[in-house]
């Protein structure tokens, strides 16, 4: 597997004055990131346990430990948050932790490489492939459906994709 801790929120900003947070969970149920602290920074220097104290509608508000003031909150604005994997559940056959898909080589469907997979998006409608291919002037954007992708092998550290016609055509 890719890395030790996988991404499960962010701080979206300070919320009151008494040191709580807007937390944004990346969990499939918002509020199990209770279950996996302590999480960290990406670096690892600074864990936090945290209590949710209410859901709001884009996120939740959380009070983390070591945090008591507004501006203590504030400095924490646009943190990720990081879980041990051994505390995460294991995914279904069809599921994936971003983490471990990150980096996998990218092959279309007649078995010609394409690229590398850079990253993985969300903004509401699904998840979508950002894909690294070389002599393209932007990365090629895929949606992560089963008719788009289908194949993901961990173990080959290979992606299957079949883009539509109009998108293999530009080249752009």
């Amino acid at each position: 597997m890719a890395t030790d801790r996988i991404c499960v929120g962010a701080i979206a900003g300070a919320f009151g004055v008494r040191g709580e947070v807007r937390l944004k969970s990346f969990c499939a149920q918002p509020e199990a990131i209770v279950a996996y602290a302590p999480l960290y920074t990406e670096d690892g220097s600074r864990s936090f346990t945290l209590t949710l104290t209410r859901g709001l509608n884009d996120g939740l508000v959380a009070r983390l430990s070591g945090i008591a003031t507004k501006e203590q909150a504030d400095a924490l604005r646009g943190l990720s948050l990081y879980a041990d994997r051994d505390k995460l559940p294991n995914l279904p056959d069809d599921e994936f932790y971003h983490a471990d898909l990150i980096g996998l080589d990218v092959w279309d469907a007649s078995g010609a490489q394409l690229g590398t997979l850079r990253a993985v998006y969300n903004h509401g409608a699904g998840d979508i492939l950002e894909i690294f291919v070389p002599g393209r002037k932007s990365a090629l954007l895929l949606p992560f459906t089963r008719a788009t992708v289908p194949t993901v092998d961990l173990t080959a550290r290979r992606i299957i994709v079949d883009p539509p016609d109009e998108i293999e055509a530009t080249g752009a």
